[in-house]
């Protein structure tokens, strides 16, 4: 029951800090999403699930929020500049990068992450390999740990101490 409640609270303050309000009509249906949210989706996170750490991966979560972003609008200018000048060169493929993440929380959060930030797209996610496969606009290295260096090396850090 404890996980329940733990997500009911984080998904309710969420929508506080998005709505910013405090109507009750805004209250009122905030409540009933986060309980629908904090029920269907508790059986997600570890069966073991512990609240010991959860201040530690609430900060590392907020910390990664930014580090995400600015990982975004550098993909996005890297894109945009592509477009604008043709003559920088396209180099599309399929490379396979190596993960450490064993959770299927903090493998999504991987692979979404790596697919919401422009040129690159999560193909497939081999977890008892531990490699996902990301098609890449313009592929720098082929090979795997330079690869991985390079797409997952920012986040891979931060989802391990958040999701593991």
């Amino acid at each position: 029951m404890r996980p329940k409640i733990v997500i009911f609270f984080i998904c309710m303050l969420t929508w506080l800090g998005l709505t910013w309000s405090l109507k009750w009509l805004s209250v009122l249906a905030g409540a009933l999403t986060s309980l629908f949210v904090a029920f269907y989706t508790w059986d997600m996170f570890n069966p073991r699930f512990s609240t010991a750490h959860l201040f530690s991966r609430i900060l590392w979560f907020l910390y990664y929020i930014p580090v995400f972003l600015w990982e975004a609008v550098k993909a996005n200018l890297d894109v945009a500049y592509r477009v604008v000048h043709p003559s920088v060169p396209i180099n599309p493929g399929i490379v396979k990068i190596k993960t450490e993440l064993k959770s299927d929380l903090g493998l999504a959060f991987l692979a979404n992450s790596i697919t919401l930030t422009p040129g690159t797209m999560s193909v497939d996610i081999d977890k008892e390999k531990g490699y996902i496969y990301i098609h890449w606009i313009a592929v720098k290295d082929k090979e795997i740990e330079k690869a991985t260096r390079i797409i997952s090396g920012t986040f891979e850090p931060i989802l391990r101490r958040i999701f593991e």
